[in-house]
């Protein structure tokens, strides 16, 4: 039987010092993520151990009780406030890590079905569904397939980004750990549509559970006939690898990822041209989320007319939420674009359980603070984004009265230049200043608005990729939302 797991690209030794945790074992470590930074007061012994150890850890994807350290896990929360569960239904019944469980629940079924269809329609119908990427750019997620169907290449290849490296966000775990053999499903469905052979699902560090259930449900798929050279003895070829990375947020992006896949420096590559062209190893490549991919093969047996009668008119379909633990009620929600923010928080989340509502950060530290104000804005692609927010990978955190603004400021900006990967100087050099500069303000020092102003512009204006771009953006929604707060920072 083929060996399925590669069980850590190993990066020349040149470069292993960008990564966090290239040598370093998880056992014992604190989580110092976002979510557990506005959980800081709960335990305060816990967060001064987390953020004082070296190197850092973001984020273990326990947002649901922090601070969070590595080992110490507790039950989960699910809830399903969609008309249809069409990523949670597994997970609310049980997990769901043996293949024949998976038969039983349906699985499967979606896979006979692509098997039977021809390409172009298993194209029509993801595009009548309206799916859009769930990682956090929300692209047509049907575009990107016809695109790596188009590319000419006798070798083409998907990609699966586990790298769910968003401090708040714990969806993607929850997948990978308790209901594997869907996204196996869907990226064999993927390869059949666009005529890809290999498939590599890239998982993060952070994550060991996760590795060590996707290495037994890939030996179980592999024994089954679901991967190897006749998929369920059809003409169709795929095999599927599993890519452990080291510890680096950068490698969430895209291009990044495919450089840490290749076993390069993880650095961003410019576009064009694109990766549906020329991806890893210079084939088409197709990249999408695990939870994109999680929801082809609900709509491929239910159909698309049922999948985009959910949601909004340009946002189809459900999301899944990661709701933090200041909530009352923490954990893993589905639901439908439309649901305002007010219903997340107060009917999902039940509110806050201390102090009050000071901002909700969705989507992760490049997307900006919503605050109490604007509760009553949709979860929505275009009507966050109108407010300089944005959806994003669903991470919800709250962040209570106890945070202040120079302190959210100040650890968002040390998060980002701990994870840049300091290929362009804004985001190498202006990422330190910020956090630096708020460091300040938090010893009662103020700042020239000035040099904010100069550095947030060189970020937006001259980044290479969205992790500088998105920290630009997350000042400007601070300077947007909570203008008066702010000013009291500067001199």
């Amino acid at each position: 039987m083929k060996e399925n797991v590669v069980e850590a690209v190993r990066p020349h030794q040149s470069i292993t010092s960008f990564y966090h945790l290239a040598h370093d074992s998880l056992a014992g470590r604190a989580c110092q993520g976002l979510a557990c930074f506005a959980a800081r007061h709960d335990a305060p012994v816990r967060w001064q151990q987390a953020h004082g150890s070296t190197p850092p850890l973001f984020c273990l994807g326990q947002c649901y009780r922090g601070p969070a350290a590595c080992g110490d896990d507790a039950p989960v929360h699910i809830g399903q406030h969609a008309r249809h569960a069409v990523l949670v239904g597994n997970l609310a019944t049980g997990a769901c890590r043996d293949l024949m469980g998976y038969l039983q629940r349906g699985g499967e079924q979606a896979l006979q079905q692509a098997l039977a269809t021809p390409a172009a329609v298993l194209l029509d119908l993801l595009a009548a569904s309206g799916l859009r990427g769930r990682g956090g750019a929300g692209f047509p997620t049907a575009r990107k397939w016809l695109a790596v169907a188009r590319a000419k290449g006798h070798c083409k290849c998907i990609v699966a980004n586990a790298d769910e490296g968003d401090p708040g966000a714990f969806s993607d775990r929850l997948l990978l750990e308790d209901d594997p053999f869907r996204l196996i499903e869907a990226m064999v469905i993927a390869g059949i549509t666009v005529g890809a052979q290999q498939g590599y699902i890239y998982l993060r560090k952070e994550y060991p559970e996760a590795r060590a259930i996707l290495h037994h449900a890939l030996a179980q798929a592999t024994q089954a006939g679901w991967l190897g050279d006749h998929v369920l003895g059809s003409v169709h070829r795929f095999h599927l690898d599993l890519v452990v990375g080291h510890g680096s947020y950068i490698c969430g992006e895209e291009t990044a990822m495919l450089n840490a896949i290749e076993g390069k420096r993880p650095d961003i590559r410019l576009r064009p041209p694109q990766l549906t062209e020329h991806g890893l190893h210079g084939m088409p490549t197709l990249v999408n989320n695990v939870e994109t991919l999680c929801a082809v093969p609900w709509i491929i047996t239910h159909g698309p007319d049922a999948y985009a009668a959910m949601g909004t008119a340009k946002s189809r379909g459900s999301k899944l939420l990661s709701l933090n633990s200041l909530f009352h009620r923490p954990g893993l929600y589905e639901v439908e674009f439309g649901i305002t923010l007010r219903q997340i928080v107060d009917d999902l989340g039940g509110g806050l359980r201390r102090g009050q509502l000071k901002g909700v950060m969705v989507g992760g530290p490049l997307a900006g603070l919503v605050p109490p104000t604007l509760l009553d804005t949709p979860l929505d692609y275009e009507a966050l984004q109108a407010i300089g927010c944005a959806v994003g990978h669903g991470g919800v955190i709250a962040f209570a009265d106890d945070t202040s603004m120079a302190e959210l400021v100040a650890e968002v900006f040390r998060f980002g230049a701990l994870e840049s990967c300091g290929k362009c100087t804004p985001c190498r050099l202006g990422s330190p200043a910020l956090a630096r500069l708020f460091s300040a303000v938090i010893r009662g020092e103020r700042i020239h608005r000035q040099r904010w102003q100069d550095l947030i512009s060189a970020l937006a204006a001259s980044s290479l990729c969205g992790h500088g771009r998105g920290l630009a953006e997350f000042a400007h929604a601070i300077e947007r939302h909570y203008p008066e707060e702010l000013a009291t920072c500067f001199k």
